[in-house]
């Protein structure tokens, strides 16, 4: 499995040390990425470890911008940023889309969040988040606290009423 692992990280350019290493999983550390990101002050790079010994970290895989389940979760983590800041955490929403349908996305909605695009799926890959057709996310979300390990991976998400159960993990877990 590991020699197939490596050979997937060659085809795709993925990092060999976040493919090779274990899969992502609660107490281990979480891989550090780095992707283009749309967001109200327009297109950045988004590193994590940037947030390290910082901020708590919120990624939330989804499948595609500008569609029902997709918008009700990004405008619902949205709506809340101000509550995750009081908690010194980020988020983040990732899917395989490109930065420019992520930013038409970001004004559209008005989103608060930045939006990570991930076209060539190596972060959603290296998380082990891409679904299973492989053309997509899984709506899949990871807490990652300061210090840059996985502390809750959700893998089965109701798009409204997951932003307040994240919000509500980091008040009772992570201080």
């Amino acid at each position: 499995m590991k020699r197939f692992l490596l050979s997937l990280a060659g085809i795709l350019g993925v990092t060999v040390m976040a493919l090779a290493a274990d899969k992502v999983e609660e107490g281990k550390p979480a891989p550090m990425v780095e992707l283009s990101a749309a967001s109200k002050s327009k297109e950045a790079k988004v590193n994590l470890a940037d947030f390290k010994g910082k901020k708590n970290v919120v990624l939330f895989f989804y499948p595609k911008a500008m569609t029902g389940g997709c918008t009700k979760e990004s405008c619902g983590f949205s709506g809340l940023v101000e509550k995750f800041a009081k908690l010194d955490t980020v988020i983040f929403g990732i899917s395989t889309d490109t930065v420019e349908l992520q930013q038409k996305f970001v004004e559209k909605e008005k989103l608060e969040i930045p939006l990570l695009a991930d076209p060539e799926k190596k972060v959603t890959t290296a998380f082990g988040a891409l679904s299973k057709s492989g053309l997509v996310a899984s709506r899949y979300t990871y807490v990652i606290d300061k210090e840059g390990v996985v502390k809750k991976i959700y893998t089965t998400v109701k798009p409204d009423a997951h932003p307040q159960e994240v919000l509500d993990y980091i008040q009772t877990n992570l201080k």
